[in-house]
């Protein structure tokens, strides 16, 4: 019997471009032994209790130390919340702002696994479309006058699937939009950090104060998956409502003992050169992913990713989801568009990433692409 070890199993020989995993080699074993051993030197027991309800105090507060280095401006413990990853706070967020029946709206295309969250709450969901600037905020303002959405859900920077980020004049409108018409908007920003072309712009976590922008990110890009840790930053007045929640009054904080882990790394500074060592990497692999797409297959579309983990490619007058079938048998596998499309469209569009596997096998699993098109009578 083979034991699951991980989410998604990959049958043998299958290169799977449409995994949105970090690499396996970059995952820091060696990292996060040196600040567990640092943790336990602390001989602070606390972590192994039930935890402050927004995070553990000397965590706060070393990250906001971390974000404030990053981001360029300072950031307050306090409008700090930890969570076990990006997807549990979007989950609580929907749990405490939203009951089943009430309209969101999101972007299409959109993260199709928060597509799933949203489904389980019940919500009726609004795409809002984009452009190569992100958020077309003109169909955005036409909706609000025939909608009264709870929330947007929006991935500013190096967006799931597109690559799409916002522009900086788009992220002004937004949050002014976001005072006029009282609107949350819950930003995604776990790829913020991974820029390979340029500083991205002033992330949504900037216009959080007197707003009701929340800014979602989370380790799992940067850091880790697997120790599901991540924060929400918001206007105190939402960290103290989520704060007084009945999930936390019974089990306390989220995460204290991955968190006191954590702790030394952003302390010492080598998660910023963790970081860079990805930035490096990944930056690597996109003109070699490029060279491949124009070999194997020539009719692609697409723009050059400047940040993030993906390409959003699109394949005039092929449907992907029959693709993704055929594929099969040459052992390779996609993420068709349909899957991150609100009102299933975006047919002739596949998601690749390029951050789980090393360039060769990426290219290999292009030109199995290629071959399966040709199958297909497709040139």
């Amino acid at each position: 019997m083979k034991l699951q070890t991980t989410q998604v199993y990959i049958p043998p020989g299958v290169i799977d471009l449409g995994l949105g995993n970090p690499a396996p080699r970059l995952l820091p074993l060696d990292l996060l032994q040196q600040s567990a051993q640092a943790c336990f030197e602390r001989k602070d027991p606390s972590c192994l209790q039930y935890g402050a309800e927004s995070g553990d105090g000397y965590f706060r507060r070393a990250l906001s130390a971390f974000l404030g280095r990053r981001y360029g401006f300072p950031v307050d413990a306090d409008s700090l919340f930890i969570t076990a990853g990006a997807s549990s706070g979007l989950d609580l967020l929907c749990s405490l702002y939203t009951r089943p029946g009430d309209v969101i709206f999101v972007e299409e295309p959109s993260y199709f696994l928060a597509l799933r969250i949203f489904a389980d709450h019940g919500l009726r969901l609004v795409s809002v479309r984009t452009d190569e600037a992100g958020l077309v905020i003109e169909d955005l303002t036409q909706k609000l006058r025939r909608f009264r959405p709870r929330l947007l859900y929006i991935i500013p920077t190096y967006q799931n699937p597109s690559g799409q980020t916002l522009s900086q004049e788009r992220r002004e409108r937004l949050a002014r939009i976001s005072r006029e018409h009282d609107l949350m908007i819950i930003a995604d920003e776990v790829y913020h950090f991974l820029n390979y072309s340029g500083l991205p712009p002033r992330p949504l976590a900037g216009y959080t104060q007197e707003t009701r922008i929340v800014s979602l990110n989370s380790f799992s890009k940067i850091l880790a998956p697997g120790l599901r840790l991540g924060w929400i930053q918001a206007d105190k007045s939402i960290i103290r409502r989520l704060s007084l929640c009945g999930l936390l009054d019974s089990g306390g904080g989220m995460n204290p003992f991955v968190s006191a882990l954590v702790r030394s790394l952003l302390e010492n500074g080598k998660l910023d050169a963790h970081i860079a060592r990805l930035k490096s990497v990944y930056a690597e692999r996109i003109p070699i992913v490029e060279a491949a797409l124009r070999k194997y297959l020539p009719d692609a579309v697409y723009t050059r990713p400047q940040g993030g983990y993906f390409f959003w490619v699109r394949l005039p007058g092929i449907d992907t989801q029959r693709l993704q079938e055929q594929a099969q048998a040459f052992k390779v596998d996609i993420r068709p568009g349909v899957r991150f499309s609100s009102r299933k469209g975006m047919n002739e569009y596949f998601r690749l990433c390029f951050a789980y596997y090393e360039a060769d096998e990426i290219k290999r699993g292009i030109r199995r692409l290629g071959k399966c098109l040709q199958s297909m009578g497709q040139p």
